[in-house]
């Protein structure tokens, strides 16, 4: 089994976005950027799915072939998760991805200093919580930090 090491779990923990792959049922890729993410398990990361149409549906046709990457801009350090996807809508999961989109929104809105800034970003933002739990089960893991380990797989 594939486990998530404590460096990798720090690499999630660290990164200020993430980016989702996914393929559709004819196997054209679409990528999307992703706000919430965190190391669910010692082989799971869990997503919110805030805006996701064709995410979705791409999950929906092909769950296994999904891939997400963190990159912490601060250490140079990144790490991309490669398995199979499952969407939840309720339960505790679920309830632990509105908590993740809850928290994160507010971390967000402390960075923003100036008044008008903040007041702008927020006339900007939708209105909406997590429409479900994107948990990825990993299966492959890769460096993507540079140097002579990058693209290498590593579990």
């Amino acid at each position: 089994m594939v486990k998530i090491t404590d460096d990798m779990r720090e690499i999630v923990g660290r990164a200020k976005g993430w980016a989702l792959a996914t393929v559709d049922k004819e196997g054209l890729p679409n990528v999307v950027p992703i706000g919430n993410a965190k190391v669910l398990s010692d082989n799971e990361i869990l997503l919110t799915d805030n805006f996701m149409n064709k995410t979705v549906e791409n999950i929906k046709a092909n769950p296994d072939k999904v891939a997400v990457s963190a990159w912490d801009w601060e250490t140079v350090q990144g790490c991309q998760f490669k398995g199979t996807a499952r969407i939840e809508t309720s339960g505790e999961v679920f309830e632990e991805a509105v908590h993740l989109a809850k928290s994160k929104a507010k971390a967000r809105m402390t960075l923003l200093e100036a008044p008008r800034a903040r007041a702008e970003l927020v006339a900007r933002i939708p209105r909406i919580g997590p429409k479900g739990a994107v948990i990825i089960t990993v299966q492959s893991i890769y460096m993507t930090s540079p140097g002579p380990g990058a693209g290498k797989q590593v579990v």
